[in-house]
């Protein structure tokens, strides 16, 4: 490791002494590999995610938001599976050290790292094309795991947040369309997410699946229903939509929004309905919006045109009718 990249990495990225504090983390930055001790009696869970510029941010981005991006969208993937974010490292690509660039990230970086107690025990930096890509790990009980395969048929299906607004705030920020006095707030709500992995634990115990709404809910729903081998019925007057959204796009532009907008990063998931006065307390608990919005039907009990397959099957009902909409969700490739 070069003698400047050391000084990247304790000038910017070493965390507080009162941040760290945690007898879970072994031996972190400093050696060649971290150690951390998995809670007995859980199971340790991994995700990875990259931002990279031009394709999950502006290079002019806001450092400090680009930071909130990369690792809200980390611990929202341990909250689809219940799972309580414990650790992350980093991994930084650099065209050239930019002072004001670096401060600006390790500031967002650590704002949201501290919110949830997380430790950052190590990472890479290297020249290259600007990105960067934070690998966490979080611990669960095993047998409470949420798993895309675990839905049962007859489960409500929950969201939480409002859904769209980061379709609207990426609209913005690619100059495709000016909310006047709501710019700000789409801009905010596409780089400024808020999983809350508390209350995801806290419904582990009660939900069967989970999964997050990464590229929008109809494709994100569709694995629970691929994984599970069912159908799922939802209901567009149901979803939670903001009111500047509404104003901005109309009510039924907003719903198609809903359903396709990626990087939402809220937390779809399913359980008996027997529980849903026990999920709703806990999400006001956690002062999480929480939303039913449909239910899981076997298979069979479905005939809808125009699916590829029907493990993937999604009923959308307006006003008690049948319809269909345009599948815009994001694909990768």
């Amino acid at each position: 490791m070069a003698a400047r990249e050391f000084d990247i990495i304790q000038r910017y990225f070493t965390q507080p002494a009162q941040a760290i504090d945690d007898p879970s983390v072994l031996c972190a930055i400093g050696d060649d590999c971290a150690m951390v001790q998995v809670p007995i009696g859980e199971a340790l869970l991994v995700s990875t995610d990259t931002c990279v510029a031009g394709t999950h941010f502006l290079p002019e981005a806001p450092a400090r938001w680009v930071a909130h991006k990369l690792l809200a969208s980390n611990i929202s993937d341990l909250c689809a599976m219940g799972a309580k974010p414990r650790w992350i490292s980093l991994a930084l690509t650099l065209p050239e050290i930019n002072e004001t660039w670096l401060a600006e990230f390790s500031q967002g970086f650590f704002a949201l790292a501290a919110k949830h107690q997380l430790s950052l025990i190590g990472g890479d930096t290297t020249q290259g094309p600007l990105s960067a890509t934070v690998t966490i790990h979080g611990s669960a009980p095993a047998d409470r795991v949420l798993k895309r395969s675990g839905a049962i048929e007859g489960d409500f299906i929950y969201v939480t947040g409002t859904l769209g607004d980061a379709a609207a705030g990426l609209a913005k920020i690619l100059q495709q369309r000016d909310f006047g006095a709501q710019n700000a707030y789409f801009v905010e709500q596409h780089y400024l997410s808020s999983p809350a992995p508390d209350f995801a634990c806290a419904i582990a115990p009660y939900a069967h699946s989970g999964v997050d709404i990464s590229d929008g809910l109809y494709a994100d729903l569709g694995h629970i229903c691929q994984q599970s081998q069912l159908a799922a019925v939802l209901q567009l007057d149901l979803l939670p939509l903001s009111a500047p959204l509404i104003d901005a796009y109309g009510l039924v532009q907003a719903q198609q929004l809903a359903i396709n907008s990626g990087e939402e990063y809220e937390l779809c998931f399913t359980a008996d309905a027997a529980h849903h006065e026990t999920l709703m307390q806990l999400a006001q608990t956690h002062g999480v919006q929480l939303t039913m919005v449909g239910q899981m039907k076997a298979l069979a009990q479905m005939e809808v045109p125009g699916h590829r397959s029907a493990a993937q099957c999604i009923q959308l009902y307006q006003q008690g009718q049948p319809l269909l909409l345009e599948n815009q969700s994001f694909e990768h490739f």
